[in-house]
């Protein structure tokens, strides 16, 4: 998957991140042998583990460092929440918020084994959290019509949020926010498909 998906990724952390954590851990056994595809796949609850190259440029963009504070929204399986894990060892935060309660005991499970410093909640990510707020970074892997305000809101001075925006069902465009001061600036990294981000908690 590294050597022939991720030739190209312009952070060679990220890459060694992905060679060292076994992506067939992260989805359901009947599919494991699909794994390392270069495709999302479906992993329960209409939810997905993004295709590999597309992890790969967004936590490459969010330039993550070891002590940063990150917010992973849309947690799914954990596999990005332990990736970026590994990418701010040893004193770094990671609160990964999930709202289909059905995934939430076997992700806590998972992350417990391979990312135990990740705290996981059941929760609307699109409302952030707070309480942990401001974060560098913010990964997003639900496509919005907008970036959340309350997201936005929680980023720190220089930090980055990469999302997912536009309509559900149809191509959206990945989107990088940097706080600059009280600006935000955006860069367009191009056509994603995401699942919906959907407010609440199911389950």
């Amino acid at each position: 998957m590294v050597r022939e998906q991720l030739g190209d990724c312009a952070d060679q952390r990220v890459a060694a991140a992905m060679a060292a954590l076994p992506r067939h851990w992260f989805v359901p056994p009947e599919i494991a042998s699909h794994a390392y595809d270069d495709c999302a796949l479906a992993i329960g609850s209409e939810q997905t583990i993004s295709q590999p190259r597309v992890v790969a440029s967004m936590l490459t963009s969010l330039r993550l460092a070891p002590g940063s504070r990150v917010l992973d929204v849309g947690a799914g399986s954990g596999y990005a929440a332990a990736l970026i894990a590994r990418l701010v060892e040893p004193e770094g935060l990671v609160i990964a918020i999930e709202r289909q309660g059905a995934l939430v005991a076997e992700t806590r499970r998972r992350l417990g084994e391979v990312a135990p410093r990740v705290r996981l909640v059941l929760g609307d990510g699109l409302a952030g959290f707070p309480e942990s707020a401001p974060f560098d970074a913010i990964h997003v892997a639900c496509a919005c019509e907008t970036v959340p305000a309350a997201l936005v809101d929680q980023l720190a001075e220089g930090g980055r949020l990469i999302a997912p925006v536009g309509a559900h069902g149809s191509v959206q465009r990945l989107l990088a926010l940097t706080r600059i001061g009280h600006r935000i600036e955006r860069e367009d990294l191009g056509g994603v498909l995401f699942v919906p981000g959907l407010p609440g908690v199911v389950g």
